[in-house]
């Protein structure tokens, strides 16, 4: 894996569509791209960050709500208890904040950057972070979660950010 920019791509990109694959074989490269992903996650002000929104269709993800950095690898949810709905925002999707029902606490298990079998308890906010990190590695994106009336009403502004994510990479492109 080549030292390439990590950047955050927006709804539209099929990247963020593709379920990501499990990783078989950990080297010092995944931890390298956890650190960056973490530091991009921190630039961007967010509280969590999946490997399929910086491009790569790998099975990662970062997260930090105040109380420590978690970087995990393969992470699996097996088990998922109570019910919360939480304001859920995404630095795929940005501008667009939903009301997402989800379990209130969730045990998941995942391997930490070195190969380490993890099994992390989490609730709250931490379980709703890691929840929608997970749903990146299915391939899924908060606007998911809409209604069909909320989906026909934000659907301009959803074009919009494709559009212009699209644009940006055209104009990119021609001036290489």
């Amino acid at each position: 894996m080549s030292e390439t920019e990590l950047k955050i791509r927006v709804v539209g990109d099929p990247v963020l569509r593709k379920k990501a694959k499990k990783i078989s074989r950990i080297s010092s490269d995944h931890s390298d791209i956890l650190s960056r992903m973490a530091r991009l996650m921190y630039e961007s002000k967010g509280i969590g960050l999946a490997a399929p929104q910086v491009g790569l269709n790998q099975s990662m993800i970062v997260a930090d709500i105040g109380n420590g950095l978690y970087k995990l690898i393969n992470p699996k949810i097996v088990s998922k208890v109570g019910k919360q709905a939480m304001e859920e925002g995404c630095l795929s999707v940005p501008g667009i904040y939903l009301k997402i029902k989800r379990a209130k606490k969730v045990c998941l298990e995942a391997l930490d950057e070195n190969g380490n079998p993890q099994k992390i308890e989490a609730q709250d906010l931490l379980a709703c972070v890691f929840q929608h990190e997970i749903d990146h590695l299915e391939g899924k994106l908060i606007v998911d979660y809409m209604s069909l009336f909320k989906k026909f009403a934000l659907k301009k502004k959803l074009e919009n950010l494709a559009n212009e994510k699209l644009s940006q990479s055209e104009n990119k492109h021609s001036k290489l």
